[in-house]
């Protein structure tokens, strides 16, 4: 494995981290005006109100990373999706101010407004995620110098729409997964409901993008017949979310999380393999595609950041687990709650 390679798999572990971390709080956001009292929805926000903050690192990570590895690929999905970005930033914005201002005042008004503020923003932010995802996957409006062509109104193409769905449904998934093993009584019974609403939802949409992918994205499939190992990893969703039900249904709600988990990594997997070794692949003509070499930074850049990587992430990991550790368990309202 070369530098190149190694940090576009780096880049998958941090975007991966981000999906699984961060998705669970983004999915409870989206599940929040489920909630009809304001104790429940006081118990969403503190289920995750000590890890949200430290989620949304991966993604600023991630950012980060991919301008010093990659900074012509950076320049251009930064160019193309700048309005698309703007308004995920307004989106985390608002998701952070309706969490902190929402229990500033005992008015039921004011809680309502900042309760839609954040369950809305959640789910535009999901919503945006998955749109880039799959114009990623159909291609990008790159010209041959590294410039974009496009305009923004042109992303929104119904096979990124459909995407960026099931994004929204596979997140409020894994939300209430995550939910199940944090919450108790009338909450948990309502909570149980809802994984079973979203995880029908989810497979409708998740089966009706396979067969689009299949039929008009033909970058999602071309590695699947040189390398039959991929499909080792599509069978491994499938049984991951075969066994979030199973654990659900079986009241195992840490299993079902860990399934949950296993099962964004899968896809985000498959994602890297449709990818790999392009960054953003040209629609307008494949040879104007930006990759892992023609996109990279210097060698010697790229040596100096594995070294920091290298001495990093372990601290970030061990730092992650042991804040999961500490407020491992159920929600408990206290004094300085949401």
């Amino acid at each position: 494995m070369d530098l190149n390679t190694l940090w576009f798999v780096l880049l998958g572990v941090l975007l991966t981290g981000y999906a699984i971390l961060d998705g669970f709080d983004l999915g409870v956001g989206i599940l929040h005006l489920t909630a009809r009292k304001d104790e429940h929805r006081r118990e969403f926000l503190n289920s995750i109100g000590p890890f949200w903050g430290g989620n949304e690192v991966w993604l600023v990570t991630f950012g980060g990373a991919l301008f010093a590895a990659f900074p012509r690929a950076y320049a251009a999905v930064f160019s193309g999706f700048y309005t698309a970005f703007m308004l995920l930033l307004l989106a985390l914005i608002v998701r952070a101010v309706s969490m902190e201002f929402r229990s500033k005042l005992e008015s039921a008004a004011w809680r309502r407004c900042w309760d839609a503020g954040f369950s809305v923003a959640s789910a535009v932010a999901t919503m945006l995620f998955g749109v880039a995802v799959g114009n990623a996957l159909l291609g990008l409006p790159i010209g041959p110098a590294g410039e974009w062509h496009g305009r923004f109104l042109k992303l929104l193409s119904p096979y990124s729409v459909l995407v960026g769905l099931m994004t929204v449904a596979l997140f409020a998934l894994h939300g209430a997964a995550y939910l199940n093993g944090k919450t108790t009584g009338e909450l948990q019974q309502q909570v149980h409901r809802w994984f079973w609403r979203a995880l029908g939802i989810f497979v409708a949409l998740f089966g009706i993008v396979t067969i689009f992918t299949v039929w008009k994205v033909p970058l999602a499939t071309r590695h699947f017949g040189a390398h039959p190992w991929a499909w080792v990893v599509a069978l491994f969703n499938v049984l991951a979310l075969a066994n979030l039900a199973r654990c659900v249904r079986r009241n195992r709600p840490g299993a079902a999380f860990v399934s949950s988990c296993a099962m964004i990594a899968g896809l985000m997997v498959l994602l890297g393999i449709a990818m790999f070794p392009k960054l953003a692949h040209s629609s307008l003509n494949p040879a104007w595609s930006l990759d892992i070499y023609n996109a990279a930074s210097s060698p010697k850049t790229l040596g100096i950041m594995a070294i920091i990587a290298a001495i990093g992430m372990p601290l970030v990991l061990a730092y992650t687990c042991v804040i999961y550790w500490v407020f491992r368990g159920k929600v408990q309202l206290g004094k300085f709650s949401y």
